[in-house]
């Protein structure tokens, strides 16, 4: 029957033990449980139901489903790893150790106090964004403010777009929207510019504003109407982009011992993972921007998918040893 073991619990294991639980569950999380369901394996997804992109109207630049609703494909991924006999429950981790013997083993508490037994593990917890600390910037996020042009990009396309800079990752993200829009302006503030990035800028019509980013007015409709300035000026735009601290979401999982590692320019921090997600930690593996802090939904949920085959895989060479032995 699709779900059920396939190696029966043997000597101390509990006899709940599943194939896999899965940490995790948004496209990546999915993408990988629907793999392993249907080689009929059992998996657990543990959600905590705060996806990463909430906020967002639609999911852009997923061949045939651009534009859907965050909470309506990660509706339609849940349905269809039920359908093969996955279970997916909301939940928070709040513990996650590996057991002690060769084949790995691995012990997931939640907060609701229910206790999961897995053989093997996929992380798929995703990113935490942090935005740089600009009074009215975070009640736009998502809608007025932005962070991807090629996930939001051709919806603010030709507006007047503003770039909220926070390091030196900010200039290519303003030649990235320059291609979008004829009006840009580069807020600078105190981060720096170098002069041959200063030259770029410039040289693709971008305005750089020096003096220090006071907050983001809003207008009357709710909307962003602009930036206001240390010098009492408010910059009109309708948009802002703003490169983001990316941030692992790994609370919980400390006692695995994930490899965590930090991204260049201070962009934040990454879970470090090898080839198909796999970890130095013996049975975890790692899919999505949680490892991968530029992956999209296509590129996170494809990472499910490798990441859920290679546990099959290994799962697989496991059965044939203990039925060897």
């Amino acid at each position: 029957m699709p779900g059920t073991p396939t190696t029966p619990a043997t000597g101390a294991e509990p006899a709940d033990t599943v194939d896999v639980v899965v940490i995790g569950g948004g496209a990546a999380g999915l993408n990988g449980a629907l793999m392993l369901a249907r080689s009929r394996r059992s998996v657990v997804v543990v959600d905590s139901g705060t996806p990463r992109n909430a906020p967002a109207e639609g999911v852009h630049g997923l061949l045939a489903l651009d534009g859907t609703p965050p909470a309506e494909l990660l509706e339609r991924g849940r349905a269809e790893v039920r359908r093969y006999g996955g279970t997916v429950r909301t939940g928070e981790v709040v513990k996650a150790t590996p057991a002690d013997g060769g084949d790995p083993r691995f012990t997931v508490d939640l907060a609701d106090g229910d206790t999961l037994h897995a053989r093997r593990l996929l992380v798929a917890t995703g990113l935490r964004d942090v935005l740089p600390d600009v009074p009215g910037l975070a009640r736009h996020w998502g809608h007025g403010v932005v962070h991807c042009p090629y996930c939001h990009g051709w919806e603010v396309r030709d507006e007047p777009i503003g770039i909220i800079a926070a390091g030196p990752a900010s200039v290519h993200q303003a030649l990235l929207f320059r291609q979008l829009t004829d009006d840009l302006v580069y807020f600078e503030r105190g981060t720096g510019l170098d002069d041959d990035a200063r030259a770029r800028l410039v040289a693709r019509g971008i305005r750089v504003v020096e003096p220090a980013v006071e907050e983001v007015v809003a207008d009357d409709a709710g909307g962003i109407a602009g930036v206001r300035l240390a010098d009492g000026q408010v910059v009109a735009r309708r948009v802002l982009a703003v490169a983001t601290t990316m941030l692992p979401r790994t609370e919980g999982l400390e006692g695995l011992g994930l490899p965590v590692q930090d991204l260049p320019n201070g962009m934040g921090s990454h879970v470090v993972t090898g080839p198909a997600g796999t970890t130095e930690v013996p049975g975890v593996w790692v899919a999505g921007n949680v490892g991968d802090p530029s992956a999209q939904v296509g590129a996170s949920a494809a990472a499910g998918a490798m990441a859920g085959a290679h546990i099959n895989a290994d799962l697989v060479t496991a059965d044939t040893e203990a039925a060897l032995a």
